[in-house]
């Protein structure tokens, strides 16, 4: 932003906005868990005013030019509502903090001022969680990840960059043609009921879930030359697959969505990703043939870069065709593309502390959409897979069950492998 005129936000920042409605709030939540001497709440607010100035998005608010929302400085940011403390009886315990996460994250943030505030609550056994909110059209994972190393983390802070974006580039005519066609294929299956598929309300149930990257990672190369990513999809597959088996349910296959960052090193954009649809077979209890299944099919698409393609069509129709953009948007939207959206953002590859305070445990929480009652979002920290499900409990029930399903699918990957 120069000056200090508004700027208009960009394509990807304003459809994020656009999905904000009665029973969607729009933002994401990161859940700091911070061990021994773990600051209170007014020296937090301190530290942070004193490096704001790092993360400008940090102090800029929402404001309409011409009927179209865009960004300007909001002036002095009055930390004084956006650092606060959680007005608890006691300190939580594990089930009162996630109860404590779902409240907060059902309520919306003021408009008014900056998108985005911490809550900060005291911790059964020592402690504190610091439960901080950020607008997702203002800041995506990456992006978040960001503005935690600038404003947060103590310095020092051995962080991840965000990753290089490589497009893929078919060498002509026919060659992007025969590339679409396959994309589309993939893109455009015989395509079930998602067993989320729900008309959502407000209220939230989130659950949390710790997965050990390193014995993860080397489980899957050593199945089938499978990535990490690979994964976390299988496991969270499990955990759905043992979840539905607990209530006499059975689903053949159950289709994941897996977003991209598009980020380029060093730019500073809110929201630059795209995504591509994984199927996984739920029918098959093998740990590791699930995972095999999930390899190949991810394979394909990063090969055929679906997820550069997809931005491409898109960008390309909202040129030709806004409305028939529109209308390729609330497409891929459907529950019948996909069941769930499993985000997984790099974090720090070291331990990280605010004010001293070890980091023990970074948990991410993205809001569901309209017709999908269930999301799922990852990041690891010092070798730690932090996964974080948020839920309708509505229809819903027992996320928490299906979180310890996860764990189970995890140690049974790694023991089989």
């Amino acid at each position: 932003m120069t000056g200090s005129l508004p700027v208009p936000l960009q394509p990807e920042d304003r459809a994020i906005l656009e999905l904000e409605g009665a029973t969607v709030a729009g933002h994401a939540c990161k859940v700091v868990v911070l061990g021994e001497g773990a600051p209170a709440t007014e020296a937090l607010r301190e530290a942070v005013g004193d490096r704001l100035a790092r993360a400008p998005e940090l102090s800029r608010r929402l404001v309409e030019v011409d009927g179209a929302p865009a960004w300007a400085p909001a002036g002095s940011v009055d930390l004084g509502e956006h650092v606060v403390a959680v007005p608890v009886g006691a300190p939580l315990d594990a089930d009162g903090l996630r109860r404590e996460v779902a409240r907060l994250f059902a309520e919306r943030l003021d408009r008014s001022r900056p998108l985005w505030r911490m809550d900060v609550a005291p911790l059964e056994g020592g402690g504190a969680a610091v439960i901080w909110r950020t607008h997702h059209a203002m800041a995506d994972g990456t992006t978040a990840m960001r503005l935690a190393r600038e404003v947060l983390w103590d310095a020092g802070t051995v962080a991840a960059a965000a990753p290089a974006h490589h497009p893929s580039a078919p060498a002509d005519d026919a060659r992007r043609r025969a590339h679409l066609a396959g994309f589309l294929r993939r893109e455009l299956p015989d395509r079930g009921r998602s067993p989320f598929d729900g008309r959502i309300g407000t209220r939230r149930r989130v659950a949390f879930a710790a997965l050990p990257l390193g014995p993860l990672h080397d489980a899957a190369r050593a199945a089938c030359g499978a990535t990490v990513n690979d994964a976390v999809l299988s496991v969270v597959a499990g955990g759905i697959r043992r979840w539905l088996e607990a209530r006499g349910g059975r689903l053949r296959t159950i289709r994941l969505q897996v977003p991209v960052s598009l980020h380029h090193e060093g730019d500073d954009a809110a929201n630059r990703d795209s995504f591509f649809c994984v199927p996984v077979p739920l029918d098959e209890p093998d740990p590791v043939a699930r995972l095999r299944a999930v390899h190949a099919a991810a394979a394909l698409c990063k090969a055929e870069h679906d997820a550069e393609t997809l931005e491409e069509l898109m960008s390309g129709l909202a040129r030709m065709s806004p409305e028939l953009q529109r209308l390729a948007a609330r497409m891929e939207a459907s529950p019948r593309a996909f069941a769930l959206s499993v985000s997984n953002v790099v974090g720090p590859r070291e331990p990280v502390a605010v004010l001293g305070a070890p980091v023990g445990a970074l948990y991410s929480v993205a809001e569901i959409g309209r017709r999908h009652a269930l999301r799922a979002g990852v990041v690891s920290l010092a070798g730690t897979l932090h996964l974080g499900l948020c839920a309708d409990p509505a229809l819903v029930d027992d996320v928490d069950g299906m979180a310890d399903g996860a764990e189970a699918e995890a140690r049974a990957l790694i023991a089989a492998a």
